[in-house]
């Protein structure tokens, strides 16, 4: 799918992807090596909690995970009634969940992250196609393994350049994660605000886009 994103495309998604990573930089730091969005390692550090001998663990890797899925079903029901504006309703969706993680902070504990962890299940129904996702913007082994295809193509003849977006969407969750991180530090989980704001600012210019394209469309 990387590959047929134009170049606009391409770092409208990675600046989406950017947002994911910095409330997973947040999220990682702020509730003690668990994730918001890389349901991986969340499967992973359950199964190490179990062993450990730590159930509480367990159940919030696991409850972060339901959350997560719970986010793509809702967006997915919705983005079946809403088909116009598809992506910008999702985001919209991503967005409001965003909020509701701010709004509760420190003070909502385990709410917060399963606030922030719907977010970042509804954000990845952004890109589906005939109900299925066609890039996923926060799980990155994919995204590396089409960058490692496309280098190997590369260096055996073939294109060039078809590596160049997955390595953006790469860079781009990986600097915004470093972005979460140090801002997590030096102001808590009042950045979460700063999340929110960048994916309704996405979400809107989504929208605008849309629209654009429709009024070219009708007038063609």
């Amino acid at each position: 799918m990387a590959r047929n994103l134009s170049i606009t495309g391409v770092f409208y998604a990675g600046g989406v992807t950017a947002v994911a990573g910095f409330v997973d930089g947040v999220g990682f730091i702020h509730f003690g090596g668990y994730f918001l969005s890389f349901m991986s390692g969340n499967s992973t550090r359950s199964s190490a909690a179990l062993a450990d001998g730590d159930p509480s663990g367990w159940l919030l890797a696991m409850s972060l995970v339901g959350c997560f899925v719970l986010g793509v079903m809702l967006t997915t029901l919705l983005s079946s009634r809403v088909r116009r504006y598809r992506r910008p309703a999702v985001m919209y969706t991503s967005a409001l969940f965003l909020c509701c993680g701010a709004l509760l902070g420190e003070s909502g504990g385990v709410y917060t992250a399963a606030a922030l962890a719907a977010s970042m299940g509804s954000v990845n129904v952004s890109y589906s196609r005939r109900g299925e996702v066609s890039l996923g913007l926060t799980y990155m082994t994919g995204t590396l393994v089409k960058l490692g295809q496309q280098l190997a193509a590369a260096l055996s003849g073939g294109s060039r350049t078809l590596w160049i977006p997955y390595a953006i969407l790469w860079s781009m969750i990986t600097l915004g994660s470093l972005a979460g991180a140090f801002s997590y530090l030096a102001a808590g989980l009042s950045v979460l605000w700063l999340a929110a704001a960048a994916m309704l600012l996405w979400a809107s210019l989504g929208l605008l886009r849309e629209r654009r394209l429709n009024r070219l469309a009708a007038n063609t």
